[in-house]
């Protein structure tokens, strides 16, 4: 099947496809700064670089669009031509080489699908917060009782007296 577009007007139309701040990403941030979390954004240290890293926890929260990750996606996959069949399957194999890296690592991984976003940005936050204070875990929320500790321990130096 060939594409309604010219090349140059599908490649314009792709390039505005946002990868990084989208209107879910930045909802879901809002809700959980209400809570008082704090964390970093799109952290390039991390495989996959997720979209939110709170701080003092291993937990990397992504933020995932049904169609690019393909979310129940081979009961829909035919209905696609073979270059976006290929194209998302490589996304969510990327996906999967990418939390299995994460969870190596040490790191809990929330996946938070779009779908799941706009139906209740209020069930999302609370699994990223059960994430945050589960078993072993180190709530970060105000009001918390459980210690935090930082992400990488800090050096005392001695001091000269």
């Amino acid at each position: 099947m060939t594409d309604i577009m010219s090349r140059e007007k599908r490649s314009s139309l792709m390039r505005r496809v946002r990868q990084r701040g989208t209107a879910l990403e930045q909802s879901l941030r809002s809700a959980l700064r209400k809570h008082s979390v704090r964390f970093r954004t799109n952290v390039d240290s991390l495989p996959g670089r997720p979209d939110i890293v709170p701080t003092r926890s291993r937990v990397a929260v992504f933020v995932d669009g049904d169609f690019w990750h393909g979310w129940r996606f081979p009961v829909w996959r035919n209905k696609l031509t073979p270059f976006w069949q290929v194209k998302i399957e490589a996304n969510r194999a990327r996906d999967r080489r990418n939390f299995g890296r994460l969870r190596r690592l040490g790191w809990t991984v929330v996946r938070i699908w779009e779908h799941e976003l706009r139906r209740s940005k209020e069930e999302a936050v609370s699994r990223i917060l059960r994430a945050l204070g589960g078993p072993g875990g180190r709530r970060t929320c105000v009001g918390s009782s459980a210690p935090t500790k930082p992400l990488t321990r800090r050096r005392r130096v001695p001091s000269a007296r």
